[in-house]
């Protein structure tokens, strides 16, 4: 990079080891504000190295504070943006590897929509979620399916019970997929606008959607009934309690 300072820190990306920070000088702050970032000084090299092992949206989360705490300071950062680009995907031998590609969050995506006033001009964000290669909705799915392999490859019966609900939950963002489809081509023929009288896309106020129980708390709600190889004999069961013994049929959710 040709810059016309030269930056308190730099952050660049290298092959083999990974980010590393260059700071102007000594100056302990610049020290300390590494350190806590988990960055450890080589004197070999002369910089500051994050762990080889440190996973890639772990590392651009690091760089970004540790910038945004320089720059609160009143310090110039510079960054490689190399640094953004992710590590290919695995695939299995014979088959090609995936290169993955920096792409628009949705957050980003989001606030893009409150620039536009053509049905045209949104189709074409959503165009964006749904591109086959690197749209987010493709990319959850691959995800999803992915976690489930790695259930399945405990090999218990818990880990087969859960990637296989995982797997459905795949089938659903693939549904949801489908259905944003149709949506975004019926957009890219709308010849609509918004009036110059609308008001605001942040005034306007949003449904009201139904509350799903957080994923902790059914965890924990699941590990507390389940048995543990600690615990003697099994919980009593109060007569209230009866009417919900395992001889009642299986929740909706886990029906296969």
């Amino acid at each position: 990079m040709n810059l016309q300072l030269e930056p308190d820190v730099a952050f660049g990306a290298h092959p083999d080891l990974g980010v590393a920070a260059a700071v102007a000088d000594d100056r302990p702050f610049l020290d300390e504000v590494l350190r806590k970032h988990h960055f450890r000084y080589s004197s070999a090299l002369a910089v500051y190295l994050l762990p080889g092992d440190t996973p890639h949206n772990t590392t651009v989360r690091t760089v970004a504070r540790a910038s945004r705490e320089f720059q609160d300071a009143g310090l110039s950062v510079a960054a490689d943006p190399r640094i953004m680009l992710p590590p290919p995907i695995p695939t299995p031998d014979g088959v090609p590897v995936r290169q993955t590609l920096p792409g628009q969050s949705l957050t980003a995506l989001t606030g893009e929509l409150h620039e536009l006033r053509r049905s045209a001009d949104v189709a074409d964000v959503l165009e964006q979620i749904l591109d086959e290669h690197h749209g987010v909705v493709g990319d959850l799915e691959e995800f999803i399916d992915t976690a489930a392999a790695w259930c399945e490859r405990l090999d218990t019966a818990n880990g087969r019970e859960l990637g296989l609900h995982l797997r459905t939950i795949a089938h659903h963002v693939a549904f949801l997929g489908d259905q944003l489809v149709t949506a975004q081509l019926d957009l890219a023929v709308m010849p609509d606008e918004t009036p110059d009288i609308a008001p605001p896309l942040s005034e306007v106020p949003l449904l009201t959607r139904y509350e799903i129980p957080s994923v902790t708390h059914t965890a924990r709600a699941r590990a507390a009934l389940a048995s543990s190889p600690t615990r003697k004999g099994t919980l009593p069961i109060s007569p209230d309690g009866a009417a919900h013994s395992p001889a009642s049929p299986s929740s909706p959710r886990r029906t296969r």
